[in-house]
């Protein structure tokens, strides 16, 4: 399972890179199109924004995975093991809540962002803003998972360490046992 769930970050990180070369090669293109042509893609522009927005929030998911999101690692790094722990939970309860919210807001513009097309490609504005499906959902899963080790006690001491911005390296994580 632990196999699965690594193949499916690995992609997520490929289609990042896809979305980050494919941003950056539309708005360079465009650059040279407008400067050295006087013309340009308007598809680009729009495309371009649509690629940082997916970008950023699949981005989100895969950098709390791995714990590359700020935290007050300070305070935490002050506390023993029993202390992170209960930090560590109650951060997942907050994530699990906020992600929650999160999903049920895309939820509800679903039906606003569906009516609506964007202006150069028609794209349906619901492929825009659905990410926040994913982002939300995607929080939530691994901030379950995340609880129920801790509570069960399945937690390792290189997550904790990892949680409080001491161990940096993340080949701990498909090591999870």
């Amino acid at each position: 399972m632990q196999k699965t769930i690594d193949l499916f970050y690995k992609f997520l990180e490929l289609l990042l890179i896809f979305l980050l070369s494919g941003m950056a090669l539309m708005v360079f293109v465009n650059v040279v199109l407008r400067y050295a042509f006087n013309s340009g893609l308007t598809v680009s522009d729009e495309m371009s924004r649509y690629f940082f927005v997916w970008l950023t929030f699949i981005g989100a998911v895969v950098g709390f995975r791995e714990y590359g999101h700020m935290g007050v690692e300070t305070v935490v790094a002050l506390f023993g093991r029993k202390g992170r722990i209960v930090c560590m939970i109650v951060s997942n309860l907050v994530i699990i809540g906020c992600s929650g919210i999160f999903f049920w807001g895309t939820w509800k513009q679903l039906p606003i962002n569906a009516s609506m097309s964007a202006p150069v490609t028609g794209l349906s504005m619901a492929w825009v803003y659905g990410i926040g499906f994913f982002t939300g959902a995607g929080c939530v899963i691994i901030a379950l998972e995340r609880l129920v080790r801790l509570v069960t006690g399945r937690v390792t001491e290189k997550e904790l360490a990892a949680f409080a911005g001491e161990d940096m390296s993340l080949e701990h994580l498909s090591e999870r046992g």
